[in-house]
């Protein structure tokens, strides 16, 4: 007989029943989706090249793993669970130990450099790899980071190998361009990353009828990779960084497996991601993972300070380990796509340095205090917190290194900076030209006008001059004469059906222009 007392049904404290059994069906609907897609990736291998059924095999399976996490994972992080990461977290790029110049060479022997080049131009207007896209001098990304390989491999008379991870949209390309590299100093190597399939919104399968798949294989003997953006031009090889990982054991500490470059966030980075401390594990939080309620404060300069520059150190070793044993459980990223053809659908990510928590002594310095100092502590990511006792393991998650070493060109206001004298070049190697008073960069917004490269490139007749610049927001019909210079904080502004022509030679200091400005010849 029933408790008269007691509900028949036990209820939450907004009063509501909880149907346990709608939670069941929806486990079981997965579980169903789930052996769904696995028989239709049978049906897709099924599709593939005997020549490469086992690496397909593996794409696959890899594609089946992501694809579990993405059923069973929550689309977004709990606020409540972010913990502020611990004191020592960041290690400050100018911490880092010196190193003996005579080494640089045995040093680099153990790198290789590793550059993400799966990206279109489209976004800018342009065609085939982003990698081609002038930045300086009629100079690609490609030719500029050739050039700072070289120049590295002469210097030090080495030979640090190149390896371009291409996506599927740019291999071909990018192999026809390596051929003019022939007589360039520099072992280049490229392989075509994993080919996985993008989703069905609707039927969460798989939306492709048949696979194929590049070569992975690039066999070299090396220990660390520095990995990062090929649009990324302050992602040179850092000899400080790269002595810090190869040395840590000589001075006593244990070698990190993984480092990520993060830098101070600014107005212009508040979508970047941040490392935070979540379930007592370190994580990197991208802005998709944020709920929509906590996005402004995801966007905060003054609670998360610093963001991720994709620039990472990885010891292969580790690496090879993670992947063998099938440890690198990344937060998956859900990106929702609407095709040309009227489709939507779900392309699976993960973001690289979202590894970090795989690691063994991640981004980290680690100091040990005396052994007769050590007793009992609780371990959360690696550090070992003491409560009456003295031992402890403490751990550096990132290097914050300088803002230099984060140019990225994600939009043609980036490639204006890049293009004026506000930078110069010197073997490929970008640099704040000295003649600047201060060292930070000037916040640029370009209307859409701007925004492909082509009509981007024809609205200047010369690149202004930049170098006192503060802020500059450009918006309509504008267009600028040569030798112009911009100074201090410059808005111009030309409204619907109005056209502003900036006169060569023009000096705008402290400036709102706007209304309709055109000088035409007599």
């Amino acid at each position: 007989m029933a408790n008269p007392h007691r509900p028949l049904h036990p209820r939450s404290s907004n009063g509501l029943v909880p149907d346990a059994r709608s939670e069941e069906w929806k486990s079981s609907t997965k579980r169903e989706t789930l052996g769904v897609l696995e028989h239709e990736l049978q049906r897709l291998l099924a599709t593939s090249h005997e020549a490469k059924l086992d690496l397909n095999r593996k794409e696959l399976s890899g594609f089946r793993n992501l694809f579990s996490r993405f059923l069973r994972a929550k689309t977004f992080v709990d606020w409540s669970k972010i913990q502020p990461l611990p004191e020592h977290a960041i290690q400050p790029y100018g911490t880092l130990p010196g190193y003996d110049k005579a080494a640089i060479a045995t040093m680099l022997s153990k790198l290789v450099v590793v550059k993400l080049n799966g990206g279109l131009g489209t976004s800018m207007g342009c065609k085939g790899p982003k990698s081609v896209i002038s930045v300086r001098n009629d100079l690609t990304f490609l030719d500029l980071t050739m050039q700072q390989i070289q120049t590295l491999n002469k210097t030090y008379d080495v030979d640090v190998p190149l390896v371009l991870m291409n996506s599927f949209n740019t291999d071909d390309d990018t192999q026809k361009l390596l051929k003019k590299y022939a007589n360039v100093k520099v072992d280049v190597h490229s392989f075509c990353q994993s080919r996985y399939p993008r989703i069905n919104k609707e039927t969460l399968m798989p939306i492709v009828s048949d696979i194929e798949s590049g070569d992975h294989e690039a066999a070299m003997p090396r220990l660390y990779c520095f990995l990062s953006n090929i649009d990324n031009m302050g992602a040179t090889v850092d000899l400080s960084i790269l002595n810090f990982v190869l040395n840590a054991s000589a001075a006593g500490d244990a070698a990190p497996e993984f480092v990520m470059e993060v830098t101070d966030k600014t107005r212009a980075d508040v979508k970047g991601g941040t490392l935070i401390q979540y379930e007592n594990r370190l994580m990197l939080l991208e802005i998709a993972q944020v709920p929509k309620d906590y996005v402004d404060e995801f966007k905060s300069v003054s609670k998360f300070r610093i963001f991720n520059t994709n620039n990472l150190w990885v010891h292969l070793g580790a690496m090879k380990r993670n992947v063998e044993q099938q440890t690198l459980e990344m937060e998956v990223i859900v990106n929702p796509k609407h095709l040309d053809r009227g489709l939507d659908v779900i392309q699976l990510e993960t973001a690289a340095g979202a590894a970090i928590k795989n690691f063994k002594g991640a981004c980290g310095e680690y100091t040990v205090a005396p052994q007769k100092e050590r007793g009992s502590g609780t371990v959360f990511f690696g550090r070992i917190f003491e409560w009456d006792a003295h031992w402890w393991l403490e751990v550096s998650k990132g290097i914050n290194v300088p803002r230099s070493r984060f140019l990225p060109v994600k939009k043609t206001s980036d490639l204006l900076l890049l293009m004026s004298n506000l930078y110069d070049i010197d073997n490929g190697s970008l640099t704040l030209s000295g003649l600047r008073s201060f060292p930070t960069t000037p916040l640029v917004k370009l209307g859409s006008s701007f925004d492909k490269v082509k009509d981007f490139l024809g609205r200047f007749q010369g690149i202004p001059d930049l170098l006192e610049l503060d802020h500059l927001t450009v918006s309509g019909d504008v267009t600028f004469g040569k030798d112009v210079s911009l100074k201090g904080t410059v808005i111009i502004i030309a409204n619907h059906g109005e056209r502003i022509d900036i006169p060569p030679g023009s000096i705008l200091e402290n400036k709102i222009v706007s209304g309709n400005l055109r000088i035409l010849d007599h």
